[in-house]
This record gives C-alpha cells, sequence and structure tokens, in this order.
C-alpha cells in the first residue's frame, strides 16, 4: 500500500448493491454525502481503511480507498473525487447534485 501524505483525508467506496458512492463516517458507518465523512489524519487514515475490510468481506462495499480532501471545507481536492462527491454528471436532476449539498458548487 502506498504511503499516504499527512493531510486531512477521507475514505471512499462503493455500496456493492446499488454502486452507490459512499463516505466512511463516524463510528465506521457509510454515509452518502463527502460532507459528513470522518476527516482522518496521519495514522488515523490508514486504520480507518485497514478497519473497511470487513465491510468489503461482508459484501457491503468495494474498493475502499483514501482520498485527499480540503482541511477547512472537506471537498475532495482531485476532479475524479469531486466528481463522485456530486454524481453523475450528465444529469443534473439525480445524485447529491440535485438536493441541498453545501458541497455541490457548479452549475448543471
Amino acid at each position: 500500500m502506498a504511503q499516504a501524505s499527512e493531510g486531512a483525508k477521507v475514505v471512499s467506496a462503493n455500496r456493492l448493491d446499488t454502486g452507490e458512492v459512499v463516505w466512511l463516517g463516524d463510528d465506521d458507518l457509510w454515509v452518502e454525502r463527502v460532507a459528513v465523512a470522518a476527516l482522518l489524519r496521519g495514522p488515523a487514515a490508514e486504520a480507518a481503511l485497514a478497519r473497511t475490510k470487513m465491510a468489503v468481506a461482508a459484501g457491503v462495499v468495494v474498493d475502499p480507498y483514501l482520498v485527499d480532501v480540503d482541511e477547512a471545507g472537506g471537498g475532495p481536492l482531485r476532479p475524479r473525487e469531486q466528481i463522485r462527491a456530486r454524481g453523475p454528471s450528465v444529469r443534473p436532476d439525480l445524485g447529491v447534485q440535485a438536493g441541498s449539498d453545501p458541497l455541490y458548487t457548479g452549475g448543471p
């Protein structure tokens, strides 16, 4: 596993049954919005990622990984994860961009 940088991170994955993007929240519960994901730093981020192996083994999620996020707002730093956080990019009426997500600041 590659060594993670020391900035703030969240864990992202996809639900196995629906394919929906989810984020690891407090108490290791999977949440649908990056805004409520648990902010992790340093060894705590690696430890949280390691704990997700149980959810993978149980068939709850697939492909969990660490995502670099903005310390202030918690939003993903890289374009790929920004798109994953906002939902489908071709249908603004679907996904989290259809609701009131404070991290979504883009247009249609």
